[in-house]
C-alpha cells in the first residue's frame, strides 16, 4: 500500500537511537552525524520503491558524505511477516550493494515511531544543529526508475543544508510502500 510522507516539520530536533548495524556495530545519531548535518533514511529491502532507485540513494549518500554530512538508512518492518526485510538479509544486501553508510536494524520499531517514519523510503534531512531541514523525494522517481537527468531533490535540498543549514521551502514528499508494522 502506497503511503506519502508528512511535510517537513522545520527545526524539528532528530531524536537519538541506539540500533545494531550490519556491519556488527551498534550506532547512536553521534556516531553517524557529519559536521555538516545528517541524513536519516528509512528503507527497506523488498519495496519497489526503494529498489526503484537504490543505485541513485547509493549515488547521493556517497556525494552528500564527500560535502561533510553523515548518512544512515534504517530498516523497521516487521521482518516475522516480511522475512526478505530480516536483519541477515540485510547483512546480505549492504553487503552486494556496498552500501557506503551504517544500514541499521530497528527491530522493535522504536526509532520508525519515534520519528514518525511513514514509508519506504522516507528521507530526514538535519542541519549540523540536528534540525530537520528536508523531508522530500529523492527525485521524481516512483515504483520505477525515472529517466536519467531527473533532477536530484534529495541531494540538492542537501547540498543546500550543508552550505546554509537550512533545507529548501518548497519540498515534495516522498511516497512508497507503509511502514509494515508490527501487529499489537
Amino acid at each position: 500500500m502506497a503511503a506519502i510522507a508528512p511535510v517537513c516539520d522545520f527545526g524539528w530536533k532528530a531524536p537519538d537511537f541506539e540500533l545494531p548495524a550490519t556491519d556488527g556495530k551498534i550506532y547512536r545519531l553521534a556516531d553517524i552525524a557529519g559536521a555538516k548535518g545528517v541524513l536519516i533514511m528509512f528503507v527497506c529491502n523488498h519495496c519497489p520503491y526503494v529498489l526503484a532507485i537504490r543505485d541513485r540513494i547509493l549515488r547521493d549518500a556517497r556525494d552528500l558524505q564527500a560535502l561533510g554530512l553523515g548518512v544512515a538508512a534504517i530498516c523497521a518492518n516487521d521482518a516475522d511477516a516480511y522475512p526478505e526485510d530480516s536483519f541477515e538479509r540485510m547483512r546480505d544486501v549492504a553487503k552486494r550493494e556496498k552500501f557506503p553508510y551504517p544500514y541499521l536494524h530497528d527491530e522493535d520499531q522504536s526509532a520508525a515511531r519515534t520519528y514518525g517514519a511513514v514509508c519506504t523510503p522516507d528521507f530526514f534531512g538535519f542541519n549540523a544543529d540536528l534540525e530537520l531541514q528536508y523531508r522530500g523525494r529523492l527525485d521524481a522517481s516512483r515504483k520505477e526508475t525515472g529517466p536519467a537527468g531527473l533532477r536530484r531533490d534529495l541531494y540538492e535540498a542537501m547540498r543546500q543544508v550543508a552550505e546554509t543549514g537550512t533545507g529548501p521551502q518548497e519540498q515534495i514528499p516522498s511516497m512508497g510502500c507503509a511502514i509494515k508494522w508490527k501487529s499489537a
